[in-house]
């Protein structure tokens, strides 16, 4: 790799200093040091010859540096956190499991010995292909559709998954979901209306009884992870917040977040979920149980973005817009 070139380096979503992040997070003394350790890293474990090294970008413990290859464009990202390492790995067995099975996914390269995420160095780095195509846009009611249809056929394969007890579990709640939403009332809703407080505990009083089953899910499904070329999707990426939940309280997580990416965080319009959940039932559509629960999930992941104070995107009113008439008026 020529020495004369230098990558960019850039925070992912924190407002610091990336040059102090590359170092005092990455122990590296500058970006230069950073790309020859990524071309050594790789031509040692992986045989590939790293060209060039275009951009660093970082976030929190993770780290991603875009590079050029004699076999085209490739994506190394590693991370500093040892207690994310075995994450890491499982991960990187999930995805290759989904490529195999035709889901659009950003597959790992194996290195040289055959595994998926080498240890080294004192971190864990993974190898992928740069797949072309840009963030979902919302404002396109094809790809809106897509992304609904590729979730509803990604929860299909990850229900199926045979190693799904082996990814690590983050702290996610496993209580009954009428326990969920009103133990959330209790302790974290307090800035909200009333109003919208008491309906929802409405809803959740004459939601249907009995437990929805709970499987592997993405849990991370929105713009910043979906790309998309024309009106397909090319890839659904970062499976690390990957979990054991009810898809159906994916599916209402996904359909408020879509739009959110690094730096942007907005509701998106009413007719944007319509779309997506159109786009999901046209793959699977819902039993009678999940069809009673769903206005619940909607609304319960609507009111969770609502901040205390200062709500410059609009979260609160997207979130008691979609409260029954004539609540939905009520002002925030």
């Amino acid at each position: 790799m020529a020495e004369s070139h230098v990558p960019v380096l850039e925070m992912l979503w924190e407002a610091h200093d990336p040059h102090r992040t590359l170092g005092g997070r990455f122990g590296f003394d500058d970006e230069r040091a950073a790309s020859r350790w990524v071309a050594d890293t790789l031509a040692e474990h992986w045989g590939t010859r790293v060209d060039s090294c275009e951009r660093i970008v970082m976030s929190a413990g993770n780290a991603l540096a875009w590079i050029g290859t004699p076999s085209g464009r490739m994506l190394a990202k590693w991370s500093v956190v040892p207690w994310r390492f075995s994450r890491l790995a499982e991960v990187a067995r999930l995805t290759r499991w989904l490529d195999g099975r035709g889901l659009p996914v950003s597959a790992p390269v194996p290195t040289r010995d055959g595994r998926l995420q080498a240890e080294v160095d004192g971190v864990s780095m993974g190898l992928q292909r740069v797949i072309e195509g840009d963030l979902l846009d919302t404002a396109d009611p094809g790809q809106v559709r897509a992304a609904g249809a590729v979730l509803a056929r990604l929860q299909d394969a990850l229900a199926a998954y045979p190693d799904a007890d082996r990814i690590p579990a983050l702290a996610a709640a496993s209580e009954p979901l009428t326990e969920r939403v009103t133990g959330w009332l209790d302790t974290s809703a307090e800035h909200l209306p009333a109003v919208a407080r008491e309906a929802l505990r409405r809803m959740v009083a004459g939601a249907p009884p009995g437990r929805l089953p709970r499987q592997l899910v993405h849990f991370d499904f929105r713009s910043a992870n979906i790309l998309c070329a024309g009106g397909e999707v090319t890839a659904v990426i970062d499976f690390e917040e990957a979990q054991h939940d009810h898809r159906l309280v994916e599916l209402a997580r996904a359909a408020i977040l879509l739009g959110t990416r690094y730096h942007d965080w907005e509701p998106v319009p009413a007719r944007v979920r319509l779309e997506f959940l159109a786009g999901y039932q046209a793959v699977r559509p819902l039993t009678p149980a999940e069809t009673g629960w769903l206005d619940i999930l909607l609304l319960w992941q609507a009111m969770a973005m609502v901040p205390p104070g200062a709500d410059p995107t609009g979260w609160g009113p997207s979130a008691l817009s979609q409260l029954p008439p004539p609540l939905a008026q009520y002002p925030l």
